[in-house]
């Protein structure tokens, strides 16, 4: 499985954040990529998250108000979407006043991390571990306990 995280906001190189991010993508059996824009206005940035979907992947748009499910609920999804010959998967992360309806109307699953606000850096942190964790929960590895 390849993953997107397309995400408004650069990480800085050397940030706490980018080195959580770092650590679960090398853990990860998925290829991971990351590809970032600078804030801009909400129609530029919605542009740069809608034609940066590849072809044929499936869109989880991370969004407020998304369901909030537990990660054995989403890896259930993904699993369902691979064994139905999905091999690739988008996260799109909106800048600061959130997603433009056309941004969500793309989506497969709309999906919120919960009513708290996060900065964008520390979501992107909680996303590749729950990147991770999808990951093992599909694969049966132990490292996600309910």
């Amino acid at each position: 499985m390849k993953a997107y995280i397309i995400a408004i906001g650069k990480c800085k190189k050397n940030s706490p954040e980018a080195q959580i991010i770092t650590e679960y993508i090398k853990r990860s059996g998925w290829e991971i990529i990351i590809k970032e824009k600078d804030n801009s206005t909400q129609q530029d940035e919605a542009v740069f998250l809608q034609n940066s979907i590849p072809n044929g992947a499936k869109i989880i748009v991370l969004d407020e108000r998304g369901e909030n499910i537990k990660s054995t609920e989403l890896a259930h999804k993904i699993e369902q979407w691979m064994l139905s010959g999905c091999s690739e998967i988008c996260f799109l992360i909106g800048g600061a006043d959130g997603h433009l309806q056309s941004t969500r109307d793309k989506a497969d699953l709309l999906l919120s991390f919960g009513k708290l606000t996060l900065p964008h850096m520390l979501m992107r942190a909680v996303l590749t571990e729950q990147i991770y964790r999808i990951q093992t929960i599909i694969s049966g590895h132990p490292y996600h306990r309910e």
